[in-house]
């Protein structure tokens, strides 16, 4: 996720979208990228832009926005739409960044109180450090609190209700009927793996079970969230080391999920296998580090129904993004927690069978399309958009 802001919240200046309305709040919403043109001086006609946008559209249909805001929320808004907007600017979203910034300080506040005088866990080789080891009242205040406040910065966002489509757990699968005969601790999963469709994602994944994430090294060493992310016990990634002298990444995830598959009181991991985000619509080829483990895995679809503005952070700038989200009145959100899909010794054997299998039942049960892109792919829709590269390189382009 960590690397997703990286790439797509650019930290480049905003301007106005040109949509002509004289709101001065609203100008303060300025982007000056570029949406489909080019820096040479041969401009391209209107009906020309429009043919390459649908073309974009139809092949990188997974991070195509659907809403009223249009592509990479610059699109020409309704008058009422402008009118709620600017309405929203100046009540809405100074109230809630203030609300969502003392819980935030709150929480650090907490953190910080129960990691006094404490030792993180740490792996030198690795470059790890957390408290999520950390037993005690210490550690089911971190969990406790992390968890409601969670669910109170969400509500500040917006999701006043969270509805919750789990099927019924009875009508489980007959991987699972094979393995209810096993002792408890090897029934329990290692690791959640859902979707991704927003940063949001974390904050319910927080309330919920409040799992460990990988992220950034770089997100360690940030104020207040550098701490809260070694409460979470978040695996901290530089690059996919494979030096003999390094474990790399997937070892570390690996090694985690058994540990929590076989240790009740070990933090469970959450993983996004897709990589990145999509515009919720979609599911993308999954990475094979969560299935490396054999372990058991709890699958969760995430949904974000909407009116006007989509939560989904798909190819819309970061900032951009948080600016509309706390200007819409209400949020949805939607849940379906699958049953612990427990795996074959065949899918044990070939991990990538393993995911396919699972991304397959997540995409069944979710409505949710099955795509062949990836990040690669993002990255050139996202770069053909701001106009960074010539169109007919970009639409051919395919990223190793």
């Amino acid at each position: 996720m960590e690397s997703e802001l990286k790439d797509l919240n650019s930290s480049q200046p905003l301007k106005s979208n040109g949509n002509g309305n004289g709101n001065n709040t609203l100008n303060n919403i300025r982007d000056d990228r570029p949406l489909l043109k080019s820096d040479s001086t041969n401009s391209v006609s209107s009906s020309d832009n429009n043919t390459n946008i649908e073309e974009l559209d139809k092949k990188y249909s997974a991070y195509v926005r659907r809403d009223v805001y249009g592509t990479m929320g610059r699109g020409e808004l309704p008058v009422k739409e402008k009118l709620l907007l600017g309405f929203a600017l100046v009540t809405l979203l100074p109230i809630r960044v203030v609300l969502a910034t003392t819980i935030l300080l709150f929480y650090y506040f907490i953190c910080r109180v129960c990691t006094l005088f404490s030792s993180p866990n740490r792996d030198d080789e690795e470059e790890q450090e957390d408290y999520a080891h950390m037993g005690g009242w210490r550690r089911r205040a971190i969990v406790g609190c992390g968890r409601a406040l969670s669910r109170v910065m969400l509500f500040i966002f917006g999701f006043y209700w969270i509805t919750d489509l789990s099927p019924n757990h009875n009508n489980s699968s007959a991987t699972q009927k094979e393995d209810t005969h096993q002792p408890e601790e090897l029934r329990r999963p290692g690791v959640i793996i859902s979707n991704h469709v927003s940063y949001l994602d974390i904050l319910y994944h927080m309330s919920s079970s409040f799992p460990s994430f990988v992220a950034k090294k770089s997100v360690s060493k940030l104020p207040f969230v550098g701490l809260i992310s070694k409460c979470l016990g978040c695996v901290y990634v530089q690059r996919e080391s494979k030096s003999s002298d390094s474990k790399g990444v997937s070892a570390v995830v690996t090694e985690r999920i058994r540990e929590a598959h076989q240790n009740k009181s070990a933090p469970l991991m959450m993983l996004f296998p897709e990589g990145t985000t999509t515009n919720g619509d979609f599911l993308l080829p999954f990475k094979t580090g969560g299935f490396l483990a054999q372990a058991p895995v709890l699958p969760i679809i995430l949904k974000y129904p909407y009116q006007r503005f989509s939560p989904a952070w798909d190819s819309i700038s970061g900032m951009r993004h948080v600016i509309f989200l706390l200007c819409q009145f209400v949020n949805y959100m939607e849940v379906i927690r699958l049953p612990v899909y427990y795996p074959s010794q065949q899918e044990k054997d070939d991990p990538k069978l393993y995911a396919n299998n699972v991304r397959r039942l997540m995409a069944s049960e979710g409505n949710l399309v099955l795509s062949d892109i990836g990040l690669a792919e993002k990255r050139i829709y996202h770069a053909a958009l701001n106009g960074n590269n010539s169109l007919p390189s970009v639409l051919h382009q395919k990223d190793e």
